[in-house]
């Protein structure tokens, strides 16, 4: 539990230093996205240094010749899919901020709120939603959505719609289908057991994070499909 304390006013404090630097860079919207990133970077080598947390990116095998090659970076950077992924932790967050750089969130609204933190979201691209607003509100989303995407960015959204504990389903929001189905984009589910190791409450535990990139599915695919898709390898 030590190492827990210990971490959280680490992290504080890390927090804290970052966040002159980013009201000034709140000037330049590509000055502010690379500070909010490399921050999230460091959160990363903070969550190795002092809890032991390491972390690993799975993806699809595609096989060449009987040989497993990577994916073409194009498929994942380029902004022509939606990433549903698992929702568990801060730590698959930065995880996926890092694997792709030219990526953008989609927030509830109050996060954008938050002095300093939230207003260096906003300038660097991040999305809030009001949920009260329905319908009305997710047409305007699309509308900004594919601005960013035709900008060559990568929407990232979590569809359960909150943090979950391992173990546990969410039924996913109807509102990822619309935003997918409204710009023809396909869905890359992604699941993680971040949860395992830095839990919205409770002991932070060392050893190692994964990630994993799912086949792609169309942008007209159930719930169901996507939901079984997020949780096939997430904890």
């Amino acid at each position: 539990m030590f190492k827990t304390i210990l971490f959280k006013i680490v992290l504080g404090i890390y927090f804290t230093l970052w966040s002159p630097f980013l009201l000034i860079a709140l000037v330049s919207k590509r000055l502010t996205r690379r500070l909010v990133y490399a921050d999230a970077a460091g959160v990363l080598v903070l969550a190795r240094l002092i809890c032991g947390i390491k972390y690993a990116v799975h993806y699809p095998i595609h096989e060449e010749n009987g040989i497993p090659v990577m994916p073409d970076n194009n498929r994942r950077n380029d902004g022509k899919a939606v990433i549903a992924a698992k929702h568990m932790s801060i730590l698959e967050i930065a995880i996926i901020s890092k694997v792709i750089p030219k990526s953008f969130f989609i927030l509830k609204r109050e996060l954008l709120w938050i002095p300093i933190y939230g207003w260096a979201f906003w300038r660097c691209g991040m999305l809030g939603v009001n949920r009260a607003r329905g319908k009305t509100n997710l047409k305007q989303l699309a509308s900004a959505v594919e601005q960013r995407v035709l900008d060559g960015y990568t929407l990232v959204i979590f569809p359960e719609g909150t943090r979950t504990k391992p173990g546990q389903r969410i039924p996913l929001k109807r509102g990822l289908l619309m935003l997918a189905h409204t710009l023809k984009l396909p869905i890359l589910p992604v699941g993680t057991d971040a949860g395992l190791y830095w839990p919205k409450h409770g002991r932070i535990n060392s050893g190692t994070a994964n990630v994993w990139f799912e086949p792609l599915l169309p942008c007209n695919a159930s719930l169901e499909e996507i939901s079984d898709a997020i949780n096939r390898h997430s904890a």
